[in-house]
């Protein structure tokens, strides 16, 4: 009897101290915005397109119309993936630049900010440095600069020219200093800079700031580990635009990688591909899979994203996704893959890719050059991390195998499950 009571007392001390984890995610906080008629961006978007397509009149230049109509294709872009529509922008922009007389620079930002998005970033840079030396609004543009030294991994010159737009109570100040200090890898500064940028933009009502400062925010506490202000911070962006998509990925994310309730990613996932058709989320289901131990099933997602990004007119913007699939089922093509991104863009985001496809084609000491010169303390992106510890134990360096798998620890949820299980292995 006495031996029971110890053993009862010791079964009540355990469940007592046992860290119980709390879900974060709850259906009933986002199952309405999971309705498929919900298309309030795109029938906005579409209606836009219309009007000021009927604009444009066969007898008029209708400069004046480009821009907003141009707008609209960015917006259908947005909700859609079609990345014809990004295409559609491009080519509207091009022709408002030969068109204006006095508003030419206005164009030549949108037109940046749209190779920016097709990631043909060096020719975003060539025509703002263009403007910039002529006669334009200088403060816009170096905001733009700054963007586009930032994809191109010239730290020195976005630096420079964050310093020129200096001006700690600007909303668009402090999104790019909240870019820089992640960069940077302080990632407490960055998330007090957009929490600052999200005061501004409440103060102003703007839907649109709002909704840019949730999602980044949501993002950058989701890359802290504050998972439920993520989560909150989803659901704030979609009561303002119930379509937004990326919210919903967000929510799936958290599902998936903190709560492992891989049927409720799956939902959310598909009510989403519904309407937003990009290849992204396959890569996405593939993972699922995978955790889930359905290889083949993980294999058709690889395949089905490959598949969807052929068909489409994408250029390089899934250039790094593709050199991690291919560089398990084709390294050659993954290498070569690796060196036209490093062309496009020699970040340090793009070396760990190059280093990894290297690794796969069995050049360990140019895998391990490529961390050492081009990767190590110069980002604090995890899989950049990942990629470098799988390179570091294939040289036998044990040492900072051991030192960065506990580093890798607290960017579990960042990860997601398969690779968390992978480090864990190594």
């Amino acid at each position: 009897m006495k031996g029971l009571s110890i053993f009862v007392l010791l079964l009540t001390l355990n469940s007592c101290t046992k860290e119980v984890k709390e879900p974060i995610t709850n259906t009933r906080d986002y199952n309405s915005f999971l309705i498929n008629g919900i298309r309030e961006t795109y029938n906005n978007a579409l209606s836009e397109k219309v009007f000021w397509s009927n604009r444009l009149r066969p007898d008029s230049s209708g400069v004046g119309d480009l821009g907003p109509l141009a707008g609209a294709y960015t917006n259908l872009f947005e909700v859609t993936g079609n990345v014809n529509y990004l295409k559609n922008v491009e080519q509207l922009y091009k022709k408002a630049i030969k068109l204006s007389f006095q508003n030419k620079d206005i164009y030549i930002r949108s037109l940046a900010h749209n190779y920016i998005s097709q990631h043909r970033f060096k020719e975003a840079r060539n025509i703002l440095e263009e403007s910039y030396a002529g006669i334009s609004n200088k403060h816009l543009t170096e905001l733009m600069l700054f963007d586009v030294y930032m994809e191109l991994g010239d730290y020195l010159k976005a630096d420079e020219f964050l310093g020129k737009i200096k001006n700690n109570n600007d909303y668009n100040y402090l999104i790019r200093l909240a870019k820089w200090s992640e960069y940077k890898g302080n990632l407490e500064a960055a998330i007090r800079y957009l929490e600052k940028a999200k005061k501004i933009a409440e103060s102003r009502g703007s839907k649109s700031l709002k909704i840019w400062a949730y999602i980044n925010l949501a993002d950058f506490y989701g890359h802290a580990g504050k998972l439920k202000k993520a989560y909150n911070h989803y659901l704030m962006t979609l009561n303002l635009q119930p379509d937004n998509a990326y919210a919903k990925k967000g929510i799936a994310w958290i599902a998936f990688s903190s709560e492992k309730n891989t049927d409720e990613a799956k939902r959310i996932l598909d009510s989403i591909m519904i309407h937003h058709k990009v290849p992204d989320y396959f890569l996405f289901k593939a993972d699922i899979a995978e955790y889930e131990n359905k290889i083949l099933e993980s294999k058709k997602h690889r395949q089905n994203f490959i598949n969807a990004v052929n068909r489409g007119n994408y250029g390089a913007m899934y250039n790094t996704y593709l050199i991690e699939i291919y560089a398990e089922k084709n390294p050659e093509k993954a290498l070569e893959l690796a060196n036209e991104e490093i062309e496009n863009r020699a970040t340090p985001e793009a070396y760990h890719l190059l280093a990894y496809a290297q690794l796969k084609n069995e050049k360990l000491k140019e895998a391990l050059h490529t961390i050492e010169n081009f990767v190590e303390g110069k980002t604090f992106e995890p899989l950049a991390l990942y990629h470098s510890v799988l390179i570091y134990k294939a040289n036998d360096m044990n040492n900072k195998v051991k030192t960065i798998k506990n580093e890798l620890k607290t960017a579990y949820f960042e990860l997601g499950p398969v690779i968390s299980i992978k480090i864990e292995n190594l």
